[in-house]
């Protein structure tokens, strides 16, 4: 539910395109989930996390794209227009933006590494099966609340359409906020490995 860099992915292709497009952008988000969980299943988070190169490109890559995609809003002039009239954007091309963004925001790998193993009993039987049960349900309680943001946000996008200022007002602050998570993903990270 606390805004991070899918939420604000999601809310900015819900407002700049409408509510189908933040739909398919929580959905990528939940795909990019889905590779972190079966990342996790075969070891490739615990790899990651204790590999501190790894980590680091890892958070790198999602810091300059998150920088990139705010430096993209702020330069595209979006005008609102009603949804049949706003340019078009592939769907496909904002799902596939949506799995990037959750692979490359390394706070995922570390909340499957971290969070994830607590709720595992190797009594119970495999840990991978536990590990991809626990995952997948966490895919779809983030998609149910991304697709909140989505829907939510879409319908806040009616009051820029009667505001051109706000719009781009809005522009600015999704871009900006975009490029603040980025800076700030490049700065945070674990301490001394």
């Amino acid at each position: 539910m606390i805004p991070g860099p899918a939420v604000f992915y999601i809310v900015g292709r819900s407002i700049g395109h409408g509510r189908g497009a933040g739909l398919v952008s929580a959905l990528g988000i939940s795909v990019g989930t889905l590779v972190h969980t079966a990342a996790a299943a075969v070891g490739l988070s615990a790899l990651l996390m204790s590999s501190a190169l790894a980590f680091s490109a890892v958070k790198y890559l999602g810091a300059a794209y998150l920088i990139y995609l705010g430096i993209q809003k702020i330069r595209r002039d979006e005008r609102f227009a009603p949804e049949g009239d706003a340019p078009r954007v592939k769907l496909s091309r904002i799902f596939a933006q949506g799995i990037v963004v959750n692979l490359l925001n390394p706070k995922s790998a570390l909340f499957f590494f971290a969070f994830l193993p607590q709720f595992v009993d190797p009594a119970r039987g495999p840990v991978a099966p536990q590990i991809l049960f626990l995952g997948t349900l966490f895919a779809l309680m983030g998609l149910t609340s991304d697709s909140i943001w989505a829907l939510t946000s879409g319908t806040v996008a009616g009051l820029f359409r009667r505001n051109p200022r706000a719009m781009r007002a809005q522009r600015y602050v999704s871009g900006g906020m975009l490029i603040s998570l980025g800076v700030a993903t490049a700065f945070a990270g674990p301490g001394k490995k």
